[in-house]
């Protein structure tokens, strides 16, 4: 039938968040490393494409060309409907770069409207009045708010996408969306009417991301977190089933990267390292002070791996990291630990691993492109937002690897993800 949904995701977690819950609904979904060069294999076999791309804190303008290369290769392989997918914390800075990206798409689609909301109420991420809750707070008010790269101060996602682009941006808020599909078309069009390019729509329920979805069902652009997916397949007539997300069966060793200083993976760590499991921590200082400590953790991880699952990272409290950054600079400090872990990763394939848990956006795609992985087959859900999949290895071994954006998931991630992937839990 082809691809119907084309998706440009901005970062290897959130993409892989995205297709999770494309599969949930029904869609067999494949997820592309970056796009394809001019030469490869035509469209994968697949209702829904993601094409993950590692934009989210690059200038504006490179995060513009690389969502319009993805475009133009996505409309040629025929895709209906196109949805721009950023973090459900609408993680940027004042200039970008969700304002720019999403206003080229458009200019490039021709469409003078679209939508926009990270709600994901399953991870608890709500938009009311326009506003972003995480959990009970505000989003000025989380801990995203001391995020190295995209402190995120204010929580009105009006005035956040509006500093961002030239056009108007409106509200469709709780009371149009609680009145259905027909009323969120009808304050679309009074929208337009006035001028308005975006909408941020206000989406507390998964019902209300559902109606939403029957509404966008005309829009050539739609933008969001990953919530916005369980609305939308059903616009082609799909329907969850068990198939669409099926994998081959698990082997080899297991093991857990982990780079994202969030407070979910902080507490995910400190639970690890609480049930007396091997760990190894990387401390970018001695990095930087030119010690091998790639090799000292693959070291580590020899000595463990026939045990069970190991785990290296690098995550340390909000304190903690500032006082690396002040010494090594911001920028500096996350390509060290990124290299590092991504090296380590290589090793531990090297080494047997075949199940393989990456946490942090920044940490996935650089492990995902230290390891040479063009594609990945999304299967099942382990948490929400954070699925397995299945990724082809030169020889033809198959690794298991998943892609955990660094709030998602609960405290015994690290370790019920296996238990997932064997099948143990449903």
């Amino acid at each position: 039938m082809g691809i119907r949904l084309g998706c440009i995701a901005d970062d290897f977690t959130g993409a892989t968040d995205l297709a999770n819950n494309l599969v949930r609904a029904g869609m067999r979904v494949v997820q592309l490393i970056d796009v394809p060069q001019t030469g490869a294999e035509g469209p994968p076999d697949a209702d829904a494409v993601v094409i993950a791309l590692k934009s989210r804190t690059t200038p504006a303008s490179d995060a513009v060309e690389a969502s319009l290369r993805a475009l133009e290769w996505l409309r040629s392989a025929g895709a209906e409907q196109i949805y721009f997918k950023y973090c459900s914390t609408f993680d940027s800075t004042r200039a970008g770069n969700i304002g720019p990206v999403t206003e080229a798409l458009m200019d490039a689609l021709g469409t003078d409207f679209t939508v926009a909301t990270p709600a994901f109420p399953d991870n608890g991420r709500t938009v009311f009045k326009g506003h972003l809750f995480v959990g009970d707070v505000l989003l000025s008010e989380s801990g995203m708010r001391h995020h190295p790269l995209t402190p995120m101060t204010d929580s009105n996602l009006v005035s956040v996408l509006g500093a961002q682009t030239a056009r108007p941006v409106g509200l469709i808020d709780h009371t149009v969306v609680a009145a259905g599909a027909e009323a969120i078309v009808r304050r679309v069009d009074a929208l337009r009417e006035e001028g308005v390019g975006a909408a941020i729509v206000d989406a507390v329920s998964n019902d209300d991301l559902v109606r939403l979805g029957a509404a966008v069902k005309d829009l050539l652009l739609v933008t969001a977190g990953s919530g916005l997916a369980i609305g939308l397949p059903a616009n082609w007539g799909f329907e969850p089933s068990p198939a669409a997300a099926q994998l081959p069966p698990p082997t080899g060793h297991q093991a857990v990267v982990s780079g994202s200083v969030s407070s979910a993976t902080n507490g995910q760590v400190r639970e690890f390292l609480r049930g007396g499991r091997p760990a190894f921590s990387v401390d970018p200082l001695r990095i930087a002070a030119g010690e091998d400590v790639a090799g000292q953790a693959l070291d580590f991880a020899a000595a463990h791996l026939a045990d069970g699952p190991v785990l290296v990272y690098s995550t340390e409290a909000p304190d903690a990291v500032k006082d690396v950054q002040g010494r090594l600079g911001v920028a500096e400090a996350g390509e060290l630990v990124e290299r590092t872990l991504a090296r380590v990763a290589q090793g531990l394939v090297e080494a047997g691993v075949r199940q393989l848990v990456v946490a942090g956006g920044e940490t996935s795609g650089a492990v995902v492109q230290a390891l040479g992985l063009t594609g990945l087959r999304i299967g099942p859900q382990i948490d929400p937002g954070v699925p397995w999949c299945a990724a082809a290895l030169p020889g033809g071994d198959t690794l298991h690897i998943t892609l955990k954006s660094g709030n998602f998931g609960g405290p015994d991630f690290f370790t019920t993800s296996f238990a997932h992937l064997d099948g143990e839990t449903v």
